[in-house]
């Protein structure tokens, strides 16, 4: 019995310290006020009120009650306790710039703000890619794999690294029935570009016809899935140069300046990769997917 009663009182405790709820002290929450965003331009002087060409930007951060700050440039978050944070923008030319700043207080509770700023930036492109592009004719690397393809951009229709056409890779040699094989871009040290055609282009209907001299009549064989097999037309010239933005190089073409494939667009064109004998290029279409092409100036 005395056993009995010793268990009913362990019990009686154990059910009564377990319905017990525990306290937790988490302080007073505060909430960061007097979010102020500062900027401080490299180079910024009275003659060089958009900085020194550089590109680089210091912006600061300050509130009250803030334990942490995270900095937000094009989508892309950094975390900065200090509030102190240092940024590069290599959009060549004068160009304004958003950064969004988030101040964050005790328990999650946070301040929003946001700032502007104007900033040069100068670029001189590589000798050896300039020498390399002046050097011979270059074509469509037709015995190439994903000498041409198709993928989407993203959903603000602009480039994203270096990722490869999922939609489409052509194979080598894939497009040898269309009039895309036999033109040549012959580019010289004045800046001017030459398209050689041979009498015919490949590309899509709808930026041909706008860009170029309208509708043809072509038979049905070479014209198909919205594209123009061999869209006639002559040899014409456009301006060209390299510029650098968001950390690539780009290759801008004026006109109707075009690499292989027309698909209309703001003619520039993303420099993936190259050397002296070989550049991967893709641009925003018309249809705003990404276009990819494989050039080289081997015959």
């Amino acid at each position: 019995m005395k056993r009995i009663n010793f268990l009913l009182i362990v019990l009686s405790l154990f059910v009564f310290s377990s319905c017990e709820q525990e306290d937790y002290e988490f302080g007073d929450i505060l909430s960061p006020t007097g979010l102020t965003i500062s900027a401080s331009l490299q180079g910024a002087d009275a003659d060089n009120p958009y900085g020194d060409g550089s590109g680089y930007v210091t912006f600061t951060a300050t509130a009250a009650d803030a334990i942490t700050y995270k900095f937000i440039q094009n989508g892309v978050e950094t975390m900065v306790p200090s509030g102190v944070f240092t940024t590069r923008f290599t959009t060549t030319g004068v160009h304004v710039y958003t950064i969004e700043v988030v101040a964050s207080g005790t328990a999650g509770v946070m301040s929003n703000g946001a700032t502007s700023v104007e900033v040069l930036y100068t670029f001189e492109p590589p000798a050896e890619l300039v020498a390399a592009l002046t050097t011979g004719s270059w074509r469509v690397m037709a015995e190439s794999a994903a000498h041409l393809g198709v993928h989407a951009a993203d959903s603000n229709h602009t480039l994203v690294g270096d990722d490869i056409p999922v939609w489409y890779s052509a194979g080598p040699f894939d497009k040898a029935d269309t009039g895309m094989y036999d033109d040549r871009m012959v580019f010289s040290s004045d800046g001017s570009m030459e398209y050689q055609t041979q009498g015919s282009i490949l590309g899509k209907d709808v930026p041909l016809e706008n860009d170029f001299s309208g509708p043809q009549d072509r038979p049905q064989d070479q014209i198909d899935a919205g594209e123009y097999f061999y869209y006639a037309t002559d040899n014409f010239t456009s301006g060209w140069s390299i510029s650098e933005q968001d950390g690539y190089l780009v290759l801008n073409l004026t006109g109707n300046g075009f690499a292989g494939f027309y698909v209309g667009g703001d003619h520039t064109f993303r420099i993936t990769n190259w050397t002296s004998n070989e550049i991967s290029l893709k641009t925003i279409g018309f249809d705003n997917n990404a276009w990819y092409t494989k050039l080289t100036n081997q015959e």
